[in-house]
């Protein structure tokens, strides 16, 4: 048993077949051209018009054929000029074509004004078809009001021609049908070429608008991602940094006292060093495009590196104690990376400001909807430390604020008990509606 295939349907579907057609690529190719050559020479295309509308209705004037031609009954009685006469009255119809794009309303004025004296002359002219190349024009590229009074003079106009010709034996309300389709068809076509051509240009228009955005958009997400870098940056070489030079304050210390804590404060140093230079190609690997792309794929820190964190300040000789509430390892990979951040920064001001004599208290709680982080040190041994950080409203906190503003959130940061400082952060995870757009 065999199953057809669905094939499109429907009116779209015959206007792709239309499109697709070899004879309508050419005539689109030739349009195209011609818009082209257009732009480069606007004349060439008014003259080649009234080229056309002379050869095919201005020259059977000047040359009538002998005797007479239709049946009697509707033979009409015109006035047939002289030949400088034909000429005048012609061009008075064709001239004013050169101007139908430019000047419409006053191409149209004035070959309406040959038209009505010709034929209140009784003289009738093949040329006059220039009147309905006029009116189209006027619908094009003319303003809409001044159609509308056009209209109404064109109705009037041929309002006379149906008189004049109606002594021939044309009934009048025949030939006022005739007269006013032709001049409804050309009215009709100039005001769908300009709904189409307007459609064009805001389709043009809107795609320039949306390259226009997206550039912009490239520019933003650029920029947020240098912002991103820097501030990763700013927290693994801080943080790092610190420790190892603490670490190197202090094995020179005890190198002449304790040599075997001298060798353990080296081997620290190296240790802290190697993961500041993990954490950095991973991160510099992200910028770049390298045959070997398996640094980019090492997870980012979470809630479960905070151990070898407090671990690690401990070595440098604060007094560092970590307590948790809650299900820390549910949540989210981005939560987790904020939090280790915002605890990294504020262990690494502790020990910058406070010095190795200090002890500090790191706290993690999470419900549903938020996570609590809370960084407290008791302040140097001697009570001296400042009342404000002098850290303040530098990069680390600004930092710490930016993180938590991504999940919603606020940082707090000032004195606590004492010569102490007190950091805390509370991140939402409620869902934000707006995306996470400021």
């Amino acid at each position: 048993m065999t199953q057809d295939h669905a094939t499109p349907a429907g009116p779209f579907a015959a206007a792709d077949a239309l499109s697709g057609h070899p004879l309508f690529a050419r005539l689109a190719r030739l349009g195209q051209r011609l818009r082209e050559a257009d732009r480069a020479h606007p004349w060439m295309l008014d003259a080649a018009v009234v080229a056309v509308v002379f050869l095919m209705f201005c020259l059977p004037d000047l040359f009538p054929p002998h005797g007479e031609d239709g049946p009697h009954e509707h033979r009409l009685a015109l006035v047939r000029p002289p030949l400088p006469a034909t000429l005048a009255l012609q061009a008075g119809l064709v001239l004013p074509l050169l101007w139908r794009r430019r000047r419409p309303t006053e191409a149209f004025a004035a070959i309406m004004a040959v038209f009505v004296l010709q034929w209140s002359l009784g003289i009738g002219l093949r040329a006059d078809a220039a009147l309905l190349v006029a009116l189209y024009s006027l619908a094009l590229h003319g303003r809409l009001r001044h159609l509308a009074w056009s209209c109404a003079v064109m109705a009037g106009a041929m309002g006379l021609v149906a008189v004049e010709v109606s002594g021939g034996g044309l009934p009048v309300g025949d030939a006022l049908f005739f007269l006013v389709s032709a001049a409804t068809a050309g009215v009709a076509l100039g005001i769908a070429v300009r709904i189409r051509r307007a459609q064009l240009a805001g389709l043009r228009e809107r795609a320039a608008r949306l390259e226009i955005e997206r550039d912009q958009r490239s520019r933003l997400a650029t920029a947020t991602e240098r912002t991103r870098v820097a501030r990763e940056m700013h927290d693994i070489i801080g943080h790092n940094l610190s420790v190892i030079v603490t670490l190197a304050d202090g094995g020179a210390y005890a190198a002449l006292a304790s040599p075997e804590r001298g060798r353990e404060a080296l081997q620290l140093i190296g240790e802290t060093s190697r993961q500041a230079l993990g954490e950095l190609r991973r991160m510099l690997g992200v910028l770049r495009d390298q045959a070997d792309r398996g640094a980019e794929f090492n997870p980012q820190p979470g809630i479960a590196d905070l151990d070898g964190l407090c671990a690690r300040i401990r070595a440098a000789g604060p007094q560092v104690v970590y307590t948790v509430g809650g299900d820390l390892d549910q949540l989210d990979r981005g939560v987790q990376l904020m939090a280790y951040r915002i605890v990294q920064e504020a262990l690494t001001n502790t020990l910058k400001h406070a010095g190795p004599e200090t002890r500090a208290h790191v706290t993690l709680t999470a419900d549903a909807t938020r996570v609590r982080v809370r960084v407290r040190d008791s302040g140097p041994p001697g009570g001296a430390r400042p009342p404000v950080h002098p850290d303040g409203e530098g990069h680390g906190l600004a930092g710490m604020r930016e993180r938590a503003a991504v999940y919603g959130g606020t940082v707090t940061a000032g004195p606590g008990p004492g010569a102490g400082w007190t950091v805390e952060a509370v991140l939402d995870l409620t869902p934000d509606p707006t995306g996470g757009r400021p």
